[in-house]
């Protein structure tokens, strides 16, 4: 399928590799930017990232590597964020503030932004002049590592725009991909910040030797808590039973890919923060996420137990058994 778009893909990682496996395999002209003049010059010479999914390999006449941000985006229609939250400023610090005019954003970032506590498609609408209806959001369920192995899988397409959100499904569909459009855009986002927070829950539960019923019941109350957190942040009628909402939620508190699950199976089983991140060498979107999503609820006051121990366990060095413990008298 011969799709004859310019897409840009900021992030060399997993989920950004992914992406432009699935974009530059139907047709698409991917121009795709990495911090690293190593990986750039990797990908030019043996045609696949050295760091993540290295068993993926692309052709060169579609994929084209940079290390220039500028000139990437300058290429593209579209441009897909696939950084960690934590990094976004920070990464798109080279470009001038108009950008992005005339092109459509497109969020891969599971996360938010720290100490502002805002959503990535509300950063770049106030600090781009981004409109709302040129943005969109990728929500799961689905992991890189399964994309890699051409699983099936599913994407939600979220956005203001439905029309915008059908014509990016349609540069994403494949024999294994299916998209869908969605217009609720914030929801699919914020809860794409929210399941991270319940993943890392079920990893500590997990690293603390709690089975599967206690890590059922954990996600079946996360659900009440996640849609709490919706209704007063963004009330809208909404069906939280979907692929993009319990999907994506099913997905990263159960998977042996989810970082988040990972990284906080390291904390139940005793790690400091420190020490886990070091170990796996990838960002778990999670950790920042539920110092943002605390500090929001500190105005909304949503009864949210699980994001409340994920909080203080990393952040306030409580005992991670003990938070559990008392969670367990919580769930019902």
């Amino acid at each position: 399928m011969q799709i004859q778009e310019k897409i840009a893909v900021v992030g060399g990682g997993s989920w950004a590799t992914a992406l432009v496996k699935i974009l530059s395999e139907n047709g698409a002209e991917v121009n795709w930017w990495l911090r690293s003049p190593e990986d750039v010059a990797h990908l030019q010479q043996y045609a696949h990232n050295p760091r993540y999914l290295s068993g993926v390999r692309f052709d060169l006449d579609y994929v084209k590597p940079s290390t220039d941000l500028a000139e990437t985006v300058a290429k593209a229609d579209w441009v897909i964020l696939a950084v960690p939250a934590a990094f976004v400023q920070q990464a798109l610090t080279p470009l001038a503030q108009d950008a992005f005019k005339g092109k459509t954003l497109v969020s891969a970032v599971k996360g938010m932004i720290p100490v502002q506590n805002i959503l990535i498609t509300d950063y770049l609408g106030e600090q781009y002049g981004v409109p709302a209806e040129h943005q969109c959001v990728i929500a799961g369920p689905c992991h890189a590592e399964e994309v890699a192995l051409e699983k099936q899988s599913y994407l939600t397409i979220g956005s203001h725009d439905i029309v915008r959100a059908e014509q990016f499904c349609r540069l994403l569909r494949n024999r294994y991909v299916k998209a869908n459009p969605l217009d609720d855009i914030d929801g699919v986002e914020y809860c794409a910040v929210l399941k991270n927070i319940i993943a890392l829950a079920c990893g500590i539960a997990h690293g603390l030797n709690y089975g599967d019923n206690f890590q059922a019941v954990m996600v079946s109350n996360a659900m009440t808590e996640i849609e709490d957190f919706l209704h007063a942040i963004m009330p809208l009628p909404r069906n939280l039973t979907g692929s993009a909402y319990l999907g994506d939620l099913l997905v990263t508190a159960y998977s042996q890919f989810s970082r988040n699950r990972t990284f906080g199976n390291m904390i139940g089983r005793g790690y400091t923060v420190k020490s886990a991140q070091f170990e796996m060498n990838m960002v778990a979107e999670g950790y920042y996420a539920v110092q943002s999503i605390y500090e929001l609820n500190k105005r909304l006051q949503v009864d949210m137990p699980i994001t409340t121990a994920v909080y203080h366990i990393l952040y306030e060095r409580f005992s991670p058994a003990l938070e559990i413990d008392i969670l367990k008298d919580k769930f019902k």
